[in-house]
């Protein structure tokens, strides 16, 4: 007698192990086909977090381009800090800030610290430095670099 002829509760034992490997078929399916729609779900959750992420930067980008209007800025300094824009008569070329620089007699930069972090501190400590340099009388020697 044979394996194929062998019989085990009336049926054979290929068609035993066949009917076995078919329900091992049917549960690994269903088994991939749950863990697949889990992913799946998972995915979905993702692009719409992405999503929601996208239309979030799209509104930081519009409140940004909005705060940083110029004439919103240029009010904000006129109200805050009594600032106002730079008069034309007060600029310079490139090439007249070349020849700035290189005069002997261009007064060399100073540093201002202020202690007090306020605007009016440090509108008083600027005009304190215009008057001391104003009355300053005039020196013969050149600024050492």
């Amino acid at each position: 007698m044979n394996l194929l002829e062998h019989r085990v509760l009336g049926f054979r034992t290929l068609d035993l192990a066949l009917s076995v490997l078919l329900v091992a078929l049917i549960l690994g399916v269903y088994l991939a086909k749950t863990l697949a729609g889990g992913e799946r779900g998972q995915i979905a959750s993702t692009e719409r977090q992405i999503t929601e992420e996208k239309d979030r930067i799209v509104l930081l980008e519009a409140e940004v381009a909005h705060l940083e209007r110029p004439e919103r800025l240029a009010s904000l300094a006129r109200t805050y800090a009594g600032l106002s824009p730079v008069a034309s008569n007060r600029e310079i070329t490139p090439q007249g800030l070349a020849d700035a620089l290189q005069s002997p007699a261009a007064p060399a930069p100073q540093l201002l610290v202020v202690g007090s972090s306020s605007m009016a501190g440090l509108a008083e400590a600027e005009s304190s430095a215009l008057e001391a340099e104003s009355t300053a009388p005039p020196s013969d020697k050149e600024p050492e670099p």
